[in-house]
């Protein structure tokens, strides 16, 4: 019946009928594999781990193909080394380890890291909101989200490697009155862009986005330097994004983001261990778009948005040894802004510097365009913003990148040293220094 169907069908949506009943029914009679019917020429499958077997067939396809060609390869992750066979979320990028053991020599940290920070914390204010509901894609450990899910796993969902699912599906519980914290690398929510504009900030959706992976991560090297989430969310109406520049910090904004629901927020903290602060019994509320001062001066102003606080302490430290009276803001906010605290820092000061752990466009870009709508740029203010370079950085170790990207605290120095009034106050470091 169905084949007198098509019959009767014009010749354009014959072939298209015909091939639907086959994969509905499962009956392809002779005709080839699905993607051979997409238009790609198959061969598979074949054994991956079997370079007699694997190499012919890589040397063929490309001497041979005259379109499209898929390669059907069966492989196990970690092969020939158990530890990584049974180890679903190890070992993808490692560090020096035991060989018969698997045992990975990490050096033990004296605070714990951000991560662990943020799913501590987030379990304890689940533990008082049962509306609160963890999404991750794929990352349950990477991203702290496994610790919400030890205590309360029928709250947690792991969507799988579909980071536009993950955003969307917090969007719809967001709209049916819970409180989504979506929880994705930097770099991987770059994927549910168009999510994140769309199902959430166009609706003004109270999705909490914890930003995991901001700024240079090491060993994963480029592709998961979180450089660009300040830049890309800051753009978007109804957006509220934080950076923590501790891990005390972090914790204050996973208790604002719970707070806030009048609209999407976002938190972005980096890979690694804290400051070891001081660790508040339960994190506070933030007045939203509000900074704080961490000591005044005269000189030079920095304002520091995110983790990179503690490079410009540093820097501060240098140049008081020279002399040079330094003020130290951490924004605390990159959306919306505090203008007051911003356009103060402005007046009162011979030069102002912004930090940030990402890419051109985002915070200091913020800043300045705020600074010229309210003419503070008017009177010759010596204003620079320190961001990541305008390349990708090479894999090294996190202090390497950011030496290579030129953000250390003698990058700093330097920075404001060259600002100052050459009245023989300051002496700049040696080059050597």
């Amino acid at each position: 019946l169905a084949e007198g169907f098509e019959a009767a069908l014009p010749a354009p949506m014959r072939e298209s009928a015909k091939r639907a009943r086959q994969l509905v029914t499962g009956n392809l009679q002779g005709s080839g594999t699905l993607f051979e019917e997409l238009g790609f020429e198959y061969i598979g499958p074949i054994n991956g781990h079997d370079m007699g077997q694997l190499l012919p067939v890589l040397r063929a396809a490309r001497a041979r193909a005259t379109g499209p060609v898929l390669i059907h390869c069966c492989t196990v992750k970690g092969k020939g080394y158990a530890h990584a066979e049974n180890s679903a979320d190890k070992y993808h990028g490692v560090s020096k380890f035991d060989v018969e053991s698997g045992t990975q020599a990490k050096s033990k940290p004296n605070a714990p890291s951000y991560t662990k920070v943020f799913g501590d914390a987030l379990t304890e204010e689940a533990a008082r909101d049962p509306n609160i509901v963890g999404v991750t894609a794929a990352m349950p450990g990477g991203t702290g989200i496994d610790i919400l899910a030890d205590r309360f796993p029928s709250r947690v969902f792991d969507v799988g490697i579909a980071e536009q699912h993950a955003v969307t599906f917090s969007a719809a519980m967001a709209a049916s009155g819970l409180k989504p914290f979506c929880a994705i690398y930097s770099t991987f929510l770059q994927r549910g862009y168009d999510q994140v504009v769309h199902d959430v900030a166009l609706q003004n959706l109270p999705v909490r986005f914890a930003i995991d992976r901001a700024g240079l991560v090491g060993a994963d090297g480029a592709t998961h330097a979180g450089a660009f989430d300040v830049g890309y969310l800051t753009a978007l109406p109804n957006m509220t994004v934080m950076a923590a520049s501790d891990e005390a910090e972090l914790k204050h904004m996973v208790a604002t983001a719970v707070a806030h629901d009048s609209g999407p927020i976002a938190f972005r903290y980096p890979r690694g261990s804290g400051n070891g602060v001081e660790m508040p019994e339960r994190g506070e509320v933030l007045e939203i778009g509000k900074g704080r001062v961490l000591q005044e001066g005269t000189d030079v102003a920095f304002l520091s948005f995110g983790a990179h606080l503690a490079e410009v302490e540093a820097a501060a430290r240098l140049l008081e040894k020279d002399g040079v009276s330094v003020t130290i803001a951490d924004a605390r906010f990159a959306k919306p802004l505090d203008i007051d605290l911003i356009v103060k820092l402005a007046r009162t000061h011979e030069a102002l510097i912004t930090v940030e752990q990402g890419s051109r466009g985002g915070f200091g870009a913020m800043v300045l365009h705020e600074l010229a709508d309210c003419g503070a740029l008017d009177r010759g203010l010596k204003i620079r913003t320190m961001t990541l370079p305008d390349r990708f950085i090479d894999q090294a170790s996190p202090d390497e990148m950011y030496a290579d990207a030129g953000m250390t605290r003698f990058d700093l120095y330097k920075m404001a040293v060259s600002l100052t009034s050459s009245d023989g106050k300051v002496v700049p470091l040696s080059k050597g220094a």
